[in-house]
């Protein structure tokens, strides 16, 4: 039996998704986000089960680690809810708390995650933010483009869902790991 080791990626959040989460979801733990074909959702296919995401916002030029997710399926589960049976029927009515994360997107399957709580505090520092580097199936290396002392001035290098180097994803986990425990109240 081969096994692979688990790997790590990042995905952007978008500003809508964030408003929505910081709303009512700060704090809890989501347990599916959506993955789509269509570029209006990020693309899981090259995720696998046991994989961490590390979902991404960014404010101001500032980048923050909003949770980690660790894949734990990819396909429709009983949780889901039923399956739509027209058109205007809610895609997965049993994750309504989490839609924004896009169940209604075109396309949308469900990606079952054990996550971290939501958080809006844990900022991505310059020297870190400015060595973070992707990997790619090539193995090709990059960092992100429009690092400026240490801020982010543009998000296009980020949009989508990217492959971290493992050096990388151990310095994020970590990052998030030795941060203080979320204050409930936010």
């Amino acid at each position: 039996m081969i096994t692979t080791m688990s790997a790590a990626f990042t995905a952007l959040w978008t500003q809508d998704v964030c408003r929505e989460l910081r709303r009512r979801c700060t704090g809890l733990r989501p347990p599916v986000a959506f993955s789509g074909v269509h570029q209006s959702l990020p693309s899981w296919a090259g995720v696998g089960v046991g994989d961490d995401v590390f979902a991404l916002h960014v404010h101001r030029c500032v980048v923050y680690v909003v949770s980690r997710l660790r894949v734990v399926d990819k396909q429709r589960r009983a949780c889901c809810g039923a399956a739509p049976a027209t058109w205007r029927d809610p895609a997965y009515p049993g994750h309504d708390d989490w839609a924004m994360l896009g169940a209604d997107g075109c396309g949308a399957d469900p990606v079952h995650v054990e996550a971290t709580p939501i958080r809006f505090d844990v900022a991505v520092p310059g020297d870190l933010l400015s060595t973070l580097t992707w990997r790619n199936r090539r193995g090709e290396q990059r960092t992100l483009k429009y690092v400026v002392d240490g801020r982010l001035e543009r998000s296009v290098s980020l949009q989508g869902v990217y492959r971290l180097t493992d050096e990388s994803a151990a310095r994020l986990g970590s990052l998030l790991d030795s941060s203080p425990a979320l204050d409930r109240t936010v």
